[in-house]
């Protein structure tokens, strides 16, 4: 594409420069700016994009966007914000996809993934042979990618987007996360339809405040033709107000009384409320709905069960929040003869204002519990401990692998174990390495340990 074309797009303050140059690709990382590519210069928290303009250069970038003109000698299209300019620049070089493309977003703290496979089963089952965009993978034509970050950055989202429809989808489910959106990388996507979920304490290290929080999933709103909204959550129910044409669904609904939701608890109810309620708005069949609701065994790491013949069940989850711990911990107990035993903990440099949230909450809903490490990245894992148990008289065990194995050699016949934070995670971040650990393959490995009796 014409270079020229793309500053149209962008409507620049200033071009430094020839307009001339040829662009074949766009960039945002220095180190992947491949040649005749259009690079952008992002400041960033930790480091500015401006910083390794010349980098991008030596490796072939053609032209630069930039917020401040550098002293280089290449063409430099200068914008308020490159930030903003990085989607509609996107847009524009992948040929508006989604114009093309129906996609359906799932946003909302809890359920986003769980609701995006079973939406996917769905569509899959209509024969709209559907693209999946969450933060376990990524599906593209039948080719099955590691996830990288649950919304792609712009370019990558609408290159993706551009490759499903090279490769025969003919729609896309992807998870649409607060942060995505007051970053820009979701500006230019269209959405055939927007599913909300709820809202419960989450990410305010980075919002600031649920209001901030629930404003940021609001946003989207105006980028989606139709609107479904879970109007049983009270964010859902506000949300529900400003959105008179929504389509509405309540947690307090059942499911047709002929779907055999394999899934177990009873939030995936809601989920799966989700799902139909947005295929239904798309003008899929009930037949469809119901075959792809039914076909769904199991989500990775989403209330994921580990089975090795052992008297009592083992739950994998990724809750990591309070109201996901609480949803997570009352469905343990609906399944439960006996105890319900968790074993949880809080990431570090995130907000830490939801740890001593999540003690009580597991101190009041489980029978034994046992604080351990999830995610420390650079902070002190004993501190977040501290943080999380707040005076409460909760076990403490830092390493992971052995708090599994004191909850799995404490469990009983009737029971049920709950390793609740990481769910489909097979690393854990520490002081910047990304360390193997899965908690389904160690609780698979204990149990066998134990040789439990069937």
């Amino acid at each position: 594409m014409q270079l020229e074309r793309l500053i149209a797009a962008l409507a620049p303050t200033d071009v430094i420069g020839s307009a001339t140059a040829e662009i074949r690709e766009l960039a945002y990382d220095a180190r992947e700016a491949p040649r005749d590519s259009l690079f952008f210069c992002i400041p960033g928290a930790t480091a500015d994009g401006h910083d390794f303009a010349p980098e991008a250069l030596r490796r072939g970038a053609a032209a630069l966007v930039v917020e401040r003109p550098l002293g280089l000698d290449v063409t430099q299209v200068v914008v308020p914000s490159v930030r903003a300019a990085m989607p509609r620049a996107a847009v524009e070089f992948f040929g508006d996809p989604t114009a093309q493309l129906p996609v359906a977003g799932i946003t909302g703290t809890n359920g986003k993934t769980t609701t995006a496979y079973l939406l996917s089963s769905i569509l899959f089952a209509a024969d709209e042979r559907p693209g999946l965009l969450t933060n376990i993978e990524r599906r593209v034509g039948d080719d099955v990618r590691d996830a990288g970050l649950n919304t792609p950055e712009s370019i990558d989202l609408q290159r993706l987007f551009r490759e499903m429809l090279e490769a025969g989808n003919r729609s896309c489910v992807m998870e649409a996360t607060s942060m995505a959106s007051v970053k820009g990388r979701l500006d230019g996507t269209r959405f055939a339809v927007l599913v909300f979920t709820n809202l419960t304490q989450d990410h305010l290290d980075f919002h600031g405040s649920m209001e901030d929080y629930f404003e940021a999933k609001c946003r989207l709103f105006a980028q989606a033709d139709l609107a479904v909204v879970n109007v049983g959550d009270p964010f859902g129910a506000r949300l529900a107000e400003d959105i008179p044409e929504a389509v509405r669904f309540s947690s307090g609904e059942a499911l047709d009384d002929d779907v055999e939701l394999k899934l177990r608890g009873r939030f995936n109810v809601e989920n799966a409320l989700a799902a139909a309620a947005a295929a239904r708005a798309l003008g899929v069949g009930d037949d469809a709905i119901k075959s792809g609701l039914e076909s769904v065994e199991r989500i990775p790491g989403r209330f994921d069960a580990v089975d090795e013949g052992q008297p009592f069940t083992v739950l994998v989850d990724y809750a990591h929040t309070p109201g996901a711990l609480a949803t997570a911990l009352e469905s343990a107990r609906e399944l439960a003869r006996g105890r319900v035993i968790c074993v949880f903990g809080a990431g570090g440099d995130r907000d830490r204002t939801k740890r001593p949230l999540m003690g009580r909450v597991v101190a009041e809903l489980a029978d034994l519990a046992i604080v351990t490490s999830d995610n420390p990245r650079s902070e002190d894992p004993a501190a977040i401990a501290g943080e999380v148990v707040d005076a409460l008289e909760l076990e403490i065990e830092l390493d992971r692998r052995r708090a599994i194995e004191r909850a799995l050699e404490a469990a009983r016949e009737g029971d049920v174990v709950v390793i609740a934070g990481k769910g489909h995670e097979q690393g854990q971040e520490v002081r910047g390495r990304k360390l193997p650990f899965e908690d389904r393959e160690v609780a698979a490995e204990t149990l066998r340990r134990l040789r439990m009796p069937a």
